[in-house]
């Protein structure tokens, strides 16, 4: 029974009778009320589908929008990641959270969730209970994300260019990212996924620089999909003119990158269990809540009053 009720939840994200919002409240139910039948499974699937999709949905951009807004993106997410990690490291210490812990935490709300921290967990040897404390600490304030924004941003009259660098700012994951501006409009979409995957690039210098000072040996995990992200942005934008108007190439590709992301958005609900919850535990919640509430509400400030801006 439990099986059949995850499967119909896969087929109904990837259907698009769906928005990726709710997606995620349906994984979130089933996360919390039933034992998940693949739970190892649908963590190996849910990252890659991520990355798949991110590239797809490339192919629904145009490449002087993400020149653009990747050059301003990259000068805003330094100094961000710069604050966020400062604050996140002092937090840590109030609060008397492990020190790798309070790195994790931090990292993935500095750079990109999930993905930072998994990418740093190896550099950092963090233990599998540190792990999941962070991971389950960053999911969980990502699934309140995606539904909160795109309220937030409609109470305000934020524009779509605001919302998306906003969103990409301050959301943890691409996929939660890329499912508010999605939820917003076409073109937060865009801004959002371009400038949060400029913020997904500091994982590289940050990991290398982590591993030499703590002299370690972990190989250091490229972000290879956003490689792939803009060359399907070029392509996109160049190959059009010799393709014929009745062949929907491109945006099929565009829309098949929707349907993924939908998909990635219910599995990473169903892995927010009840046991997830229990093993965050108050203090690393605590910093992570406190942390993501001063970086969301600066930099919305600073959007808001045009201090930031593409």
């Amino acid at each position: 029974m439990t099986k059949n009720l995850f499967f119909i939840g896969i087929i109904l994200a990837a259907s698009g009778l769906i928005g990726p919002p709710f997606a995620l409240a349906l994984g979130l139910v089933f996360g919390l009320m039933a034992i998940h039948p693949f739970h190892r499974e649908s963590k190996h699937l849910s990252k890659f589908l991520l990355q798949a999709a991110v590239v797809c949905m490339g192919f629904g951009m145009n490449l002087k929008e993400v020149v653009h807004a990747g050059k301003s993106g990259f000068f805003y997410t330094a100094i961000s990641i710069t604050v966020a990690l400062s604050l996140g490291i002092l937090l840590g210490k109030i609060l008397t959270v492990g020190k790798t812990q309070s790195l994790l935490i931090s990292m993935g709300t500095a750079i990109c969730g999930g993905s930072a921290i998994a990418a740093m967990g190896p550099v950092l040897e963090a233990d599998e209970e540190e792990m999941a404390v962070s991971l389950g600490t960053v999911f969980v304030l990502n699934s309140v994300a995606l539904l909160l924004f795109p309220f937030i941003g409609l109470a305000l009259h934020l524009s779509q260019t605001q919302f998306g660098l906003w969103s990409a700012l301050a959301i943890h994951d691409t996929s939660s990212v890329v499912g508010a501006g999605a939820k917003y409009g076409p073109t937060a979409l865009a801004v959002g996924t371009t400038v949060k995957l400029a913020r997904a690039l500091w994982i590289v210098p940050l990991a290398i620089g982590t591993a030499m000072l703590r002299k370690s040996k972990a190989k250091v995990q490229l972000p290879w999909f956003i490689l792939y992200f803009c060359v399907a942005a070029v392509l996109a934008s160049y190959v059009p003119r010799w393709i014929p108007t009745s062949v929907p190439l491109f945006s099929g590709l565009n829309r098949l990158g929707r349907a993924g992301l939908t998909v990635v958005l219910f599995l990473i609900g169903t892995g927010i269990s009840r046991e997830t919850l229990r093993q965050v535990g108050v203090r690393p919640m605590i910093q992570g809540v406190a942390l993501w509430i001063v970086v969301a509400s600066a930099s919305l400030w600073a959007i808001h009053a045009g201090l930031i801006r593409l």
